[in-house]
Parts: structure tokens; C-alpha cells; sequence
């Protein structure tokens, strides 16, 4: 697992030992990146379900301007801080050692460009932290949600449409686009 373009390219990354984190795989990284490449430089980032954190570094070595990594489980905590340094993109990344609802209270009033979703699969925390994140006002309008999991089933929100969808290997990539913003226009005519 690395940083795969950007300012960190070539980076290699870390995971937690055990069963409890499943990164994102290469395939599925880049595939997501390449539905939003033209999208990521500037912008804010959320992940919610941390693990490695290699979603938001990505981002950031493609140019976010900074992004925000939740995690409850601390071994998981302590590979993010060392994936960061590795990368030198932690001055621009703030980690919340928290479970997700603890981590939506604490971002109360702010909005992000980006949020990645990728909770253990099998649970119900994909549609719960997508409802709650949608509810607390965290998604700018314009801005996606990248939902990754293990089940062809399509998240939904209101104020949400499907953006793109894929699956690779066992994951299925759902990005969905919230209504409104500047990019709507261009994201239709395919430029985003």
C-alpha cells in the first residue's frame, strides 16, 4: 500500500496488524481518484472510518487543502500518526481519536468537500454515518461521499444523487454528489 501520486508519491504505508482494518484496495484507490481527480486540489477532506488513513493522504498529496481522519481504535490511531510523518503531510491533517458520532459532534458547523466512507463491511455503519453526516449539515453542497463497501446495494440520502459506481474485487465504490454547489454544472457535463 503507498501513496500513489502527488507531493507523497511513491510513500509506502503502513497498516494496523490483525483483522479489524481493511484498506482500500490499490485498485479501488486509484479508480476513486480517477472519478475525482479534477476535483481534490484545494478542497477539504473527512474520513470518517480512518484505518491506515490512506484515503486522506492520498488527497492531500494530490493537493486538499486539509483533511480530517476519525478513529476509535487506537492501534489504528497510531498507524495514521506514523503514515502522516511518513508522508510529512500531518501539518495539514488533524486526527480525532473518537468514535464517528463523538467525531460528527465535534465538527458541528463545519462542511467538507470530501468524505470517504468505509466502515467495516457487514455492519449497518455505512447508512448510519452517511444519514447522520447528511442530517448534521456536513456535506457541502456540491461535494461527494465516496461509500465503500461490501454489498452492491446503493447508499442513498436525501439531497443526494449517485455521482459514479464500481466495484473492485470485493468492494463496491458508491460516490454520491450532493445537491447543489458549484460543481453540479460541471460535474455533469463530465469535467469533474
Amino acid at each position: 500500500m503507498r501513496i500513489t501520486t502527488g507531493t507523497a508519491r511513491g510513500v509506502r504505508l503502513d497498516a494496523p496488524e490483525g483483522i479489524h482494518t481493511r484498506p482500500t484496495s490499490e485498485r479501488a484507490k486509484q479508480a476513486i481518484f480517477n472519478m475525482l481527480q479534477f476535483y481534490i486540489e484545494g478542497k477539504t477532506v473527512l474520513e470518517l472510518f480512518g484505518g491506515t488513513g490512506q484515503l486522506s493522504l492520498e488527497a492531500l498529496s494530490r493537493g486538499a487543502e486539509r483533511a480530517v481522519i476519525c478513529d476509535n481504535d487506537r492501534a489504528a490511531c497510531e498507524v495514521i500518526k506514523k503514515n502522516a510523518a511518513r508522508t510529512r503531510l500531518g501539518g495539514r491533517l488533524t486526527l480525532l481519536e473518537c468514535e464517528y458520532r463523538t467525531a460528527l459532534k465535534k465538527l458541528a458547523g463545519r462542511q467538507f468537500d470530501v468524505i470517504f466512507l468505509d466502515p467495516p463491511y457487514g455492519s449497518d455503519l455505512l447508512t448510519t454515518s452517511l444519514f447522520r453526516l447528511n442530517a448534521a449539515g456536513l456535506i457541502r453542497p456540491g461535494g461527494f461521499v465516496v461509500c465503500e463497501s461490501g454489498s452492491d446495494a446503493v447508499p442513498s440520502g436525501e439531497g443526494l444523487s449517485v455521482y459514479r459506481t464500481g466495484k473492485y474485487g470485493v468492494a463496491y465504490v458508491t460516490i454520491l454528489r450532493k445537491d447543489g454547489g458549484e460543481n453540479e454544472k460541471s460535474a455533469d457535463n463530465g469535467i469533474v
